[in-house]
C-alpha cells in the first residue's frame, strides 16, 4: 500500500516467547515429513517391541497366562529387570537410527543449498536457536521412541509389582533416560553436522552410515591386531553399548571378549569428544553468509 496513505499498523498479534521460537522449525518439518506414509507407517513400527513388552509384562501378573505357559507365580515367563529393558533400548536405538536416517541429512542441506539460512538469522532468530531447532526435530522424535515408552513401562511394571520394586529398581529408569539421551544427543549432533557440511540428501545418508560402519571395521582391525580395545574408541555404536551396559549394570550384553571390553571412562569421553566436535563443525558451517574464495 502507499506509504502516504497511513493506514498501515504494526503487527498486535500475540507474540511467540523468546524462549520457545526454536520450536518453530520442528513443527513445520514434521509436517513435511509425516506426508510421507512410508516414514508415518515406520515410524508406528518403532512402537511395536514396546507393546509387545508391554504385553509380556502383563502375562507376567496374569495367573491365568502364567498356567498356560507353565510358569510360577513370580514373573518366570519373562523376567522384567534391567537387562529386559537394556535389550528394550537396544531394540529401539536400531529403530532410532534408522529415524535418523530418514530425517536427518536434510535439515539444514536444503537451507544452504537454497542460502535460505540468511532469512533465519535476520529475523530475531540467533544461530543457536537455529541449530537447537534442527536438534529437536530429532530430539523430540526419537525421544518419543526411546527413553518416553521406557519410562512408561518401567511404571507399568511399577504399578503391577508394587512400590517397593519401584524403590529398588528407580537406578533402572535413570539409566533408561541417561543411555537414551546420549543416544539421541550422539545421533541427532551427527545428522545434522552432515546435512550442514553435505548439501547433497542421498551422500549425506550414505556418510551417516560410513560414520557408523567404516570405523567399526577399523576399530576391529586395530583390536585383532595388537588385541587392544583401544580399536573401539573408532566405533560409535561400540561407544554407546559401553556405555548402556554399565549403566544397566550389565558386564557385557553382547558377550565380547574381555581383552575387547574398554573402560566406561573411556566410552563417556569418546561420546562426548564426537559431541563437542559436531558442535564445533556446525558453529564454523552455520552462519548468515557464505565467503567463496
Amino acid at each position: 500500500m502507499a506509504v502516504y496513505e497511513h493506514t498501515y499498523g504494526p503487527y498486535a498479534g500475540p507474540l511467540t516467547p523468546t524462549w520457545s521460537r526454536f520450536l518453530i522449525i520442528p513443527r513445520h518439518a514434521y509436517r513435511d515429513v509425516f506426508k510421507s506414509k512410508l516414514f508415518t507407517a515406520f515410524f508406528a513400527v518403532c512402537f511395536v517391541p514396546a507393546l509387545i513388552a508391554a504385553v509380556l509384562i502383563y502375562l507376567n501378573h496374569n495367573l491365568e497366562a502364567l498356567t498356560i505357559f507353565k510358569a510360577r507365580v513370580g514373573g518366570d515367563l519373562i523376567p522384567v529387570n534391567s537387562y529386559f529393558f537394556r535389550i528394550l533400548l537396544y531394540v529401539q536405538s536400531v529403530l532410532s537410527f534408522w529415524l535418523t536416517v530418514f530425517v536427518g541429512p536434510a535439515l539444514v542441506s536444503r537451507d544452504l543449498s537454497n542460502n535460505a539460512l540468511p532469512l533465519y538469522l535476520c529475523r530475531p532468530f540467533s544461530r543457536a536457536e537455529y541449530v537447537t531447532g534442527k536438534l529437536s526435530v530429532i530430539l523430540i522424535l526419537l525421544s518419543a521412541v526411546t527413553w518416553a515408552p521406557g519410562l512408561l513401562l518401567f511404571g507399568f511394571q511399577s504399578y503391577l509389582e508394587g512400590a517397593g520394586w519401584m524403590a529398588e529398581n528407580l537406578w533402572i529408569a535413570k539409566a533408561v533416560v541417561v543411555t537414551s539421551v546420549m543416544l539421541i544427543m550422539t545421533l541427532a549432533l551427527l545428522a545434522v553436522t552432515l546435512s550442514a557440511w553435505i548439501k547433497w540428501r542421498l551422500a549425506a545418508s550414505a556418510a551417516l552410515f560410513g560414520v557408523f560402519m567404516i570405523p567399526s571395521v577399523f576399530g576391529l582391525m586395530v583390536a585383532g591386531l595388537f588385541r587392544t580395545w583401544m580399536g573401539n574408541l573408532l566405533d560409535i555404536g561400540m561407544l554407546l553399548q559401553t556405555v548402556g551396559d554399565s549403566l544397566f549394570r550389565q558386564p557385557n550384553t553382547f558377550g565380547l571378549d574381555d581383552w575387547l571390553e574398554m573402560p566406561v571412562g573411556a566410552a563417556w569421553a569418546g561420546l562426548l569428544s564426537i559431541c563437542a566436535f559436531c558442535l564445533f563443525l556446525l558453529t564454523r558451517k552455520v552462519r548468515a553468509y557464505e565467503v567463496v574464495k
